[in-house]
């Protein structure tokens, strides 16, 4: 017998077919009203759901559907997946950890470069017919601090370490082993360590605000923020504040708190990179993704481990 699963992810529609050809019914509901509709029309029906970090599933959505046994999110983050209502019901919650990394760590270092060189700003004034051959610092020997040494924040530190020659250090929640990075405890201490401030955790109640306001003085003048993690991380009031008052010197962004709605006042600013949460986007990470996602489906539904399950 088949199993359904419900999906409500708009970013890997074009590697969905590995689920069909493995057997899969899907039913697709990638706007909140179809989402709404499908939860009330297939309750009964559906055995799993695809989602990510943003998108989440609701305590009433896994109360409705009677049937969900397992919860797969793409990308590291669930922040927006109620985990009490799915332990509760013993549902099993897995992500997407590591498998969209590659691609993460390529665009968190192609906004560092675009934004300590100032590309954006001078291919629009070179469009213009204006020659501001303005000096820009070098990224090779910087000082990269990491918050959060997943599977990302480890992709970025190779890149940064053995590509740009620089210092790495980290904040986790617990030191890493065997890892050639200095450990710092608190993102304060971190942050006036380095010059350049690496978000890359999940977000969530544990991760919200870590970089406030006083993480932000710390980084300094000359520091330089970036973020490909989850917006919640970042005091974003603080962080337009530093921004508009020199308090760091920029920062690249691709994630927002109203997604896709970024405030005026972050586009305003001529020291920052924005991009709308692309970072994690490929066809190779996309492929890789649902692939991960099959593996964990049809794990579970052989009775065996799944490979990468959210601890509840």
């Amino acid at each position: 017998m088949s199993k359904t699963v419900l999906v409500l992810v708009e970013t890997v529609d074009d590697y969905l077919p590995l689920l069909e050809q493995a057997g899969y019914r899907l039913i697709r509901a990638q706007t909140p009203l179809s989402r709404a509709e499908a939860v009330i029309r297939h309750a009964d029906e559906i055995d799993a759901v695809l989602t990510r970090g943003p998108l989440g599933l609701t305590a009433a959505e896994i109360g409705a559907l009677s049937g969900l046994q397992i919860i797969c999110v793409i990308g590291a983050g669930y922040e927006q997946v109620d985990l009490a209502a799915a332990a509760a019901r013993g549902i099993t919650v897995t992500n997407g950890a590591g498998a969209n990394a590659t691609a993460v760590a390529d665009h968190a270092m192609a906004m560092l470069l675009a934004l300590l060189r100032d590309i954006p700003r001078a291919d629009a004034s070179t469009r213009r017919g204006e020659w501001n051959r303005v000096i820009s610092p070098s990224v090779s020997g910087k000082r990269m601090g990491i918050i959060g040494l997943g599977a990302v924040g480890l992709a970025i530190a190779k890149r940064a370490a053995l590509g740009f020659d620089m210092t790495v250090s980290y904040h986790n929640r617990r030191p890493r082993e065997a890892v050639p990075y200095s450990f710092y405890d608190s993102p304060l201490r971190l942050a006036e360590a380095v010059d350049i401030l690496v978000v890359a955790t999940p977000g969530g109640a544990g991760t919200e605000h870590l970089v406030d306001a006083q993480v932000l003085a710390a980084l300094g003048r000359e520091g330089y923020l970036l973020n490909i993690a989850r917006a919640s991380v970042v005091d974003s009031n603080a962080l337009v504040q530093a921004l508009q008052q020199g308090i760091i010197a920029g920062a690249g962004l691709d994630v927002f708190d109203d997604e896709p709605d970024v405030p005026e006042a972050l586009k305003a600013l001529g020291n920052t990179v924005l991009t709308p949460h692309v970072a994690g986007q490929s066809p190779e990470a996309a492929r890789d993704t649902v692939a991960l996602v099959l593996r964990n489906l049809n794990a579970f539904f052989a009775g065996e481990t799944v490979l990468t399950p959210v601890p509840m």
